[in-house]
């Protein structure tokens, strides 16, 4: 699908003098040295339209599992309570392969938070007409960010002064060479994340959108159904991934 073309660019054509003076305003971007657009603005749109679903979401299961009475017993039908927590206890339960059980309920709020998040956004490459906000670099390196700053923040908290010892290495007289290395590998742990995510669902939603340019009718199922495959691998990598990075980063020096 060709860039921007979507229904989210018919909202911002509207109030799209403003954003480009907005745009102007925010300089070029970092990479490519490129000055922002009207459009530049969709992806973030489609994030806060992801955020906006994920709310409302957690507001209807919140209030289903108010009667305590109730929320023991499970629902015979799909809904979106049986989702929530078929969804959440499948990425609570690799969390706890990763890490243990106390450190996977402490960090959940930001892995489970990310796997929602990253799931209903992959959800919308199905959507014909819909924009993909992880088709987009600034989106998925975004996330890669918050996952990045707070892994090393629970890292310091957990560890302290440890944490950087970590990273020097086994022995003291070898720091110099090793602590350049950890140091590199560990900032390019988020441009993995950003990028694997980014391309892989770029990829897929042109490929979906080609077949059904060209035709409308059945034979683009079998790429959906390979793009279901893509968004489900491509939601338990990032989260994987993030439990790994977690789990290292407050693992005792002891263990």
């Amino acid at each position: 699908m060709p860039e921007h073309a979507s229904w989210f660019t018919l909202l911002l054509a509207h109030v799209h003098e403003t954003l480009d003076h907005n745009a102007a305003v925010l300089g070029h971007t970092v990479l490519g040295n490129e000055a922002p657009t009207w459009m530049s603005f969709e992806p973030l749109l489609v994030s806060l339209f992801v955020a906006l679903i994920l709310i409302v979401l957690g507001a209807i299961t919140r209030i289903s599992l108010a009667d305590a009475n109730k929320a023991v017993t499970p629902e015979e039908r799909l809904t979106v309570r049986t989702f929530m927590e078929a969804f959440l206890g499948f990425f609570y339960d690799l969390a706890k392969s990763v890490m243990d059980a106390d450190r996977a309920k402490k960090y959940f709020p930001l892995i489970g938070t990310g796997a929602l998040f990253v799931f209903f956004a992959n959800v919308m490459a199905l959507l014909p007409g819909a924009p993909v906000a992880t088709s987009n670099l600034n989106i998925t390196m975004g996330c890669a960010a918050v996952v990045f700053i707070l892994f090393n923040v629970y890292g310091l908290k957990e560890q302290g002064w440890g944490y950087v010892k970590h990273l020097a290495g086994p022995a003291w007289y070898l720091a110099w060479l090793v602590f350049p290395i950890e140091l590199i590998s560990l900032c390019v742990r988020p441009i993995t994340l950003a990028v694997r995510l980014m391309l892989n669902m770029a990829v897929d939603h042109l490929i979906l959108g080609i077949f059904l340019a060209l035709v409308g009718l059945l034979v683009p199922l079998p790429v959906m159904i390979l793009g279901v495959l893509i968004i489900l691998i491509q939601t338990l990598v990032f989260t994987l991934l993030t439990c790994i990075y977690i789990g290292l980063a407050t693992e005792h020096e002891a263990h």
